[in-house]
């Protein structure tokens, strides 16, 4: 793809994503795994969903690529036990409790990846101090045409995916 993966358009400053595309992109994203989960004759669990494997085309939309890790569900089959596929800070909780994984362990990692294509920033970066890490929202978006209603937003449904428990958060 021209563009390169989501990864390389919102950790580099001079490529990021304004607004309304962000919202596009995330859009896009949430499409194909719906595709993935709902529409496939045979269910997909992606297994590592994130801004590396996710592909930005030539318009600037979002695919979903490297399918290595992905699990396959029988017609009948709802979740599936296996070893933890994925990668470290994108994976969902239900790989380290040994439990059974469905589709919603690529809601979890959308809701990681949400997060950053929100504040354009790696779910982990080692180099920042502790107090640049911990932003208010209206720091990190700096373009003065961001709905931050929206983005808001975002970042709660980011959240709702990610929580064990999404009820305490309603997007």
């Amino acid at each position: 793809m021209v563009n390169g993966s989501l990864a390389d358009i919102i950790f580099i400053p001079q490529l990021r994503p304004k607004c309304d595309e962000s919202i596009r992109i995330a859009l896009d994203i949430v499409k194909g795994i719906h595709y993935l989960h709902e529409e496939c004759k045979t269910q997909i669990i992606h297994c590592d969903i994130k801004p590396q494997n996710i592909l930005i085309d030539a318009h600037r939309s979002a695919r979903i690529s490297d399918f290595g890790l992905a699990k396959l569900l029988k017609p009948d089959q709802k979740n599936t036990c296996t070893g933890i596929r994925g990668t470290r800070g994108y994976v969902a909780p239900e790989w380290y409790r040994k439990m059974p994984v469905a589709v919603k362990a690529d809601v979890y990692s959308f809701g990681v990846g949400l997060l950053e294509i929100i504040f354009c920033r790696t779910k982990l970066d080692l180099s920042l101090r502790e107090e640049a890490i911990v932003n208010e929202l209206a720091k990190l978006v700096v373009d003065e045409e961001t709905d931050k209603k929206q983005f808001e937003r975002m970042e709660r449904v980011g959240l709702w995916c990610i929580l064990d428990d999404p009820s305490s958060v309603h997007p």
